[in-house]
């Protein structure tokens, strides 16, 4: 097999393209629309590993964060790297970041100490893949693409 070389405009591209997903999938992931608007991301065939536990599909993710307290998610880093054999190319993306769960902690009445609130550090991947029934993305700009396959650990 031979290698595929990328272009900077690739480079720039898939980057633009991380950046826009990321920002796009994290408002979503702690917005009160979440369940409804969070599973839109993946597709029934895509496979999440939640901090060990597998999910599968859009409707998997749904089951997943139904029940979730409410997030905060503070993406500190992401790195994206293209990945050949299709054009526009899948998109390996690494976010790390903070996330808190529940409530805020302006609401607490008490001084007891709990997880709600307190944020901890993830480590999220994903393997982004061009959406076949999108509009094709011109020359320049930035395809639409689904996730794949999503593995998120808390590091901390």
């Amino acid at each position: 097999m031979m290698a595929v070389a990328f272009t900077r405009e690739d480079i720039e591209i898939s980057t633009r393209a991380a950046d826009h997903f990321t920002r796009l999938y994290y408002t979503t992931y702690d917005s009160p629309t979440r369940v409804e608007d969070l599973p839109k991301f993946y597709r029934p065939t895509s496979s999440l590993t939640w901090n060990g536990n597998p999910c599968q599909g859009s409707e998997g993710v749904k089951k997943l964060i139904h029940d979730m307290p409410s997030t905060r998610h503070e993406v500190q880093s992401y790195d994206c790297h293209p990945i050949p054999g299709t054009q526009p190319p899948s998109l390996l993306v690494f976010v790390s970041g903070n996330v808190s769960h529940g409530k805020s902690s302006a609401t607490k009445l008490t001084s007891t100490r709990s997880v709600d609130d307190q944020p901890r550090v993830f480590s999220q991947t994903f393997v982004l893949v061009p959406d076949p029934v999108a509009p094709v993305a011109k020359v320049g700009e930035v395809a639409k693409y689904y996730i794949d396959a999503d593995a998120m650990r808390f590091v901390g």
